[in-house]
């Protein structure tokens, strides 16, 4: 029971954040007349601001399932959140279909009156995607404490085949603070790294249009080809890195500086990974919909 409400608020709190019919949205559209820049920094802390419902909500979740049921409680409260999985994968896709189909549109040269409405759907889209990415957020949260849980429970095994001393992790240990500050660095790592190949490839994809264009204009076909090349090869090469830190990482501080590090580390990935993911969401969310209020010529610019 917890899992679920926990994900309605969540849900609710993401579409307040992300839908230009609320107030955080709208503002952000409306800092768009004064230049980029105040819209970039009011976006960012529209994402800061939405990570504190969704906290609170795990927060008490993790509190009351814990206390009645251990880490079997957050296993079941981490189902709970996923119960909804099939209505969240169907809103999340709700988003790019509409997208699509009002480019399929564009380029079909259809009435302006057609992408106007599929402009309307992609709005929607944007806020029952980022609805989507909530559960999924959430539940991994629960999910990954619990198999945090049961990386401490087999450590504690393999102490007691030994012969060790019980098994505890001690925040003030020099390790595993150590390990804890190393852990919330690596999404911040994770992160730079997919936000640098994103920019690196729309460079590539700028010049390339930049060298069609003219030929284009003269009644040459466009190489679509090219241009889906730069994407692909991107999406795959540019993720070498980001996944050799996830799974190198854990190795190297487990067999470099023992448990105490490693449990550090995970924590701290756990609680820096959460932060970042709900505010790059909810701020990717309402970016969008402020752009789709500028498009659809809502934003009146006050006196």
């Amino acid at each position: 029971m917890m899992g679920l409400w926990s994900g309605m608020i969540i849900g609710a709190a993401t579409e307040y954040y992300t839908s230009n019919k609320y107030a955080p949205t709208q503002d952000l559209a409306h800092q768009c007349h004064a230049g980029a820049a105040p819209n970039i920094i009011m976006g960012l802390a529209l994402g800061y601001m939405s990570c504190i419902i969704p906290v609170f909500c795990l927060s008490a979740t993790i509190l009351v399932a814990f206390s009645y049921a251990a880490m079997y409680g957050v296993g079941l409260a981490a189902l709970g959140m996923l119960g909804v999985l099939p209505v969240a994968l169907t809103i999340d896709g709700y988003g790019p279909i509409s997208d699509n189909a009002g480019g399929v549109a564009e380029m079909s040269n259809c009435h302006k009156d057609v992408r106007e409405l599929t402009d309307e759907l992609d709005a929607a889209g944007n806020t029952t995607a980022a609805i989507g990415k909530g559960f999924a957020i959430g539940s991994a949260c629960l999910v990954a404490l619990a198999l945090f849980g049961a990386f401490i429970t087999r450590v504690e095994e393999l102490q007691k085949a030994k012969g060790g001393a019980d098994v505890t992790i001690d925040i003030l240990d020099p390790y595993t603070f150590s390990g804890l500050l190393f852990g919330a660095m690596i999404p911040y790592a994770f992160s730079a790294l997919t936000m640098a190949a994103v920019g690196r490839a729309a460079n590539d994809m700028i010049e390339e249009i930049q060298e069609q264009f003219p030929k284009i204009m003269e009644g040459v076909e466009p190489n679509h080809e090219r241009c889906i090349a730069i994407s692909t090869k991107a999406s795959l090469s540019k993720m070498i890195a980001p996944g050799a830190i996830v799974i190198i990482s854990p190795l190297a501080v487990g067999m470099l500086f023992g448990y105490q590090a490693t449990a550090g580390l995970l924590a701290g990935i756990i609680v820096s990974g959460i932060q970042i993911a709900f505010s790059a969401s909810n701020t990717g969310g309402a970016w969008d919909n402020c752009k789709k209020m500028v498009e659809a010529k809502k934003l009146e610019r006050t006196p």
